[in-house]
């Protein structure tokens, strides 16, 4: 490590500038310049698209050799086989307490607010959704047929899954599979070094992202929904200020302040890319080098919640539903609540961490309690900004819980955590 460079920008700034430049001179063109087609052919579709694809197309290209790597190297570390189930079974049970969490706020918020209004229900016409896969069909599919096809089509479930298998039998082989181990270790540190060449990039990847948001959003969207919106949002505060934090204190008696300003630079990263999966290897690089947490812990509860933690999906599922509920007049019982409840808490085991997943997912959530998913034409509009920030909130969570269990298994280094340069003084 480098010491600090008082007069360098830090990554986080870096990237909050990178924002906020985007966002003015897409905002700018837009005001200025209205339809015109060369703002459309050389800055929408062009020097920004070109940017932002690359960036978001540098962090995909890292996530599947990341996780396969993580997780073999993360799970065969352990001395203890029995271990993994030890860790796997905490981390599993304290992703699906948050979601359960998340969508029994988004429920009560949304039935004490009311934000659906019957006179909407026309807007819905005409809206096509996507078939959600069934639970069946996502339980069978967590064993990969063919483990190289799972990892070309970018299947999470099946690469976590057979991941977390061979490095369980490089662990239980012990000296016998040496080799194959310290050779999982030198590939997880060349992948923690490829993230940080992509993250130089990171700043302009942003600015490229924002600012095509900004030349894009339909901001008319907002008058028709805006209490939806708004109560979405308020949820997903509520959930990332206040339950992560409580539970970070109650269960493992560290610092929330230290944890949410450590996690600036990641939810950057989320809001913009709008996707778990593509800022894992940021919320990996965090875990380790700002906040503490152990390669054993890390490399497995972090790939895992990219794949199954999605509590601000979860959030927008519950109001959502709510909201559709009383757009087309329909009564939601107490037994209907339960199940919204229960399917939005498995469906987030089986949403894959991109963008736009959440809405699928919301079709079958609806199909479980009758009502129309024509409903989900209604939130288009605003739901690509709110899928920026309640990306911000599954990451959040991920790490939450990491620490939570890197600190009940004695894989958290505490003076790392409370070290308020650490990750600077890694990236200097």
């Amino acid at each position: 490590m480098t010491n600090i460079n008082p007069g360098k920008l830090g990554l986080t700034t870096k990237i909050l500038l990178g924002m906020c430049l985007g966002a003015l001179l897409g905002f700018v063109l837009r005001f200025t310049a209205g339809e015109a087609q060369w703002v459309s052919e050389y800055f929408t579709h062009g020097i920004f698209d070109v940017i932002g694809g690359l960036f978001v197309s540098a962090l995909r290209m890292l996530v599947v050799p990341l996780v396969f790597v993580s997780l073999v190297c993360g799970t065969a570390s352990l001395a203890d086989p029995s271990t993994l189930g030890r860790i796997g079974g905490k981390t599993l049970a304290l992703y699906l307490l948050t979601t359960a969490i998340a969508i029994s706020l988004a429920l009560g918020a949304a039935t004490l607010f009311q934000p659906g209004d019957p006179i909407m229900q026309a807007a819905a016409a005409g809206f096509e959704a996507k078939t959600a896969p069934s639970l069946a069909d996502v339980v069978i599919g967590l064993i990969p047929r063919n483990p190289m096809a799972a990892m070309s089509e970018g299947n999470m479930l099946q690469i976590i899954v057979f991941s977390i298998l061979f490095g369980y039998c490089i662990a239980q082989l012990g000296d016998k599979a040496s080799t194959v181990r310290r050779f999982f270790t030198e590939m997880d540190n060349v992948m923690m070094n490829l993230v940080n060449v992509v993250m130089w990039f990171a700043p302009y990847g942003v600015f490229g992202l924002i600012a095509k948001m900004a030349l894009t959003l339909d901001l008319a969207a907002f008058g028709s929904v805006i209490k939806y919106f708004f109560l979405v949002l308020g949820v997903l505060f509520v959930h990332a200020l206040v339950v992560y934090p409580m539970l970070l204190t109650t269960l493992s008696g560290l610092n929330p302040i230290t944890f949410l300003k450590k996690m600036g630079n990641v939810q950057m990263f989320a809001f913009s890319t709008a996707s778990s999966a593509a800022t894992l290897p940021v919320t990996m690089e965090n875990a380790k080098d700002n906040l503490g947490i152990g390669n054993r812990v890390s490399s497995f509860t972090l790939p895992l919640g990219a794949t199954v933690n999605m509590d601000g999906t979860a959030i927008m599922q519950g109001v959502a539903t709510v909201f559709i509920a009383q757009v087309f007049s329909v009564d939601l019982s107490a037994m209907d609540m339960l199940m919204v409840i229960l399917t939005a808490t498995l469906a987030s085991i089986g949403t894959a961490g991109v963008p736009g997943v959440g809405l699928i997912m919301l079709a079958m959530v609806l199909q479980q309690v009758n009502l129309p998913v024509e409903g989900i034409a209604l939130i288009l509009g605003v739901d690509r900004l709110l899928d920026m920030v309640r990306t911000a909130v599954n990451v959040t969570g991920d790490t939450a819980v990491s620490l939570i269990v890197a600190n009940s298994e004695k894989d958290l280094n505490k003076e790392t955590f409370k070290d308020p340069d650490a990750l600077e003084k890694v990236i200097s």
